[in-house]
C-alpha cells in the first residue's frame, strides 16, 4: 500500500471497521491491521526508501471483497468519501458493486442479504 494509513482511514471509515493492530516490521516498514470481528487486512507501506510499485488491474489481485448487511448504506458511505462506484449488479449469489481506492486497487462490496 503506498499509504496505510489512508487506506486504514478510508476502511474504517467505510466499513465501520477498527483497527486491530498496528507496528513496525522488522524490515521497518509500517503494518496496519484493520477488520471487523472476523476478518482482516494487513496494510504494509512500501520499504524504505523505496517508491511504491503502482497498482496494476488484475496483479498481484484482482480485487478484495467486502460483505456487508446493507448494500444501500455501504455504497452510500463510499460516494460520501468522494468514490465512484461501478459495475452494480445482481446475480447468484447477491447484489455487489464495485469501486477503486485512491491507490487504484478494486474492491467489491456484495451483501448476500435476503439470497
Amino acid at each position: 500500500m503506498p499509504d496505510p494509513e489512508r487506506t486504514a482511514a478510508l476502511l474504517i471509515a467505510l466499513f465501520g471497521w477498527r483497527q486491530r493492530w498496528r507496528g513496525v516490521q522488522s524490515d521497518g516498514r509500517l503494518a496496519i491491521h484493520v477488520g471487523g470481528t472476523d476478518s482482516y487486512l494487513s496494510l504494509y507501506a512500501p520499504e524504505p526508501g523505496q517508491p511504491p510499485r503502482p497498482a496494476q488491474y488484475g496483479r498481484p489481485l484482482n480485487h478484495i471483497g467486502i460483505i456487508v448487511d446493507d448494500l444501500d448504506a455501504a455504497e452510500h458511505n463510499v460516494t460520501e468519501a468522494g468514490l465512484e462506484t461501478f459495475g452494480h449488479g445482481t446475480y447468484e449469489p447477491g447484489r455487489r458493486f464495485y469501486f477503486f481506492d485512491p491507490d487504484g486497487v478494486e474492491f467489491e462490496v456484495v451483501s448476500y442479504a435476503g439470497a
